[in-house]
């Protein structure tokens, strides 16, 4: 299968039936693409790509699932052929601290934030590869960079993606594929609202959230320009990778942030209560 024109492309996303991974789609069909919309909840995921009209498909996804994963691909092929762009988006968190959380609560940001993420990479190589083209843009998290509290296990999870990442597009680095690696802040989803809930991870809520297009304008403009990796904010984003490398530092900035966070969550609970 030849190559289609950048402004033409089929992209598979996941965790696409809200917050992040619709906002991609919808911009994506509005752009001229073609788009695979999947996600674990089924109903509202087939919802969501009957709303973008004949560009947009949907299919049930648990990215856990490398036989889903095949279907999922398969499923592509069959409404738009090849996939020449996998989205990789999806992704959990279980508020609280390390010592609350329970083992499968661990275990599952890990499986789905991770594990999951490494089975659709694995899966696009193969077939990517096969039809001499492809690109990969996996939606990381500032928090590849910063471990904060109140996210143990959901940063190592990120930091894990970030390496594996890298490490990929080094091994392909020969090949035929592109690696973009996105990473979204603090950004008004179901997930921050989950955080809202919980005052341990009311770092959150130290610096500015971004909107679900924000993020979406960036990975979608990634289709072309193909960037290696992608910070947010711009500037503020590239000091908070610095400043990850620095343990000492972190130790002493960090819990300065997270009484910020902590304040702002308290002036904003009110509104959240009220539907403000």
């Amino acid at each position: 299968m030849g190559r289609r024109t950048e402004q033409e492309q089929v992209i598979l996303v996941t965790g696409a039936a809200s917050g992040i991974g619709a906002a991609i789609a919808e911009l994506a069909v509005a752009r001229g693409h073609r788009v695979m919309l999947t996600d674990v909840d089924e109903v509202a995921v087939v919802s969501r790509a009957r709303s973008l009209g004949s560009r947009a498909a949907a299919c049930v996804l648990d990215i856990r699932s490398s036989a889903g994963w095949t279907k999922a691909f398969e499923a592509a092929e069959a409404a738009f052929g090849g996939v020449d762009v996998l989205v990789n988006n999806a992704g959990i968190i279980h508020t609280g601290v390390a010592r609350d959380l329970r083992e499968q609560q661990h275990r599952d940001i890990v499986e789905v934030n991770l594990l999951g993420t490494i089975n659709g990479v694995c899966t696009a190589l193969e077939r990517m590869t096969a039809q001499g083209h492809g690109h990969i843009i996996n939606v990381c998290s500032m928090t590849a960079f910063l471990p904060l509290p109140g996210y143990a296990t959901y940063c190592a999870s990120k930091y894990g993606l970030r390496a594996f990442h890298h490490s990929v597009a080094i091994e392909e680095r020969d090949g035929p594929l592109d690696f973009t690696l996105i990473h979204p802040p603090s950004t008004r989803t179901g997930m921050l609202e989950q955080e809202m809930a919980d005052s341990s991870c009311a770092i959150a809520f130290a610096e500015k959230s971004y909107a679900p297009q924000q993020v979406a304008q960036a990975v979608v403009d990634a289709l072309a320009t193909k960037p290696v990796e992608v910070v947010f904010p711009p500037f503020a984003g590239r000091v908070q990778r610095i400043a990850g490398v620095f343990p000492r530092l972190m130790r002493r900035v960090l819990p300065i942030a997270e009484a910020r966070g902590l304040r702002k969550r308290e002036r904003l609970l009110p509104h959240a209560r009220t539907g403000r």
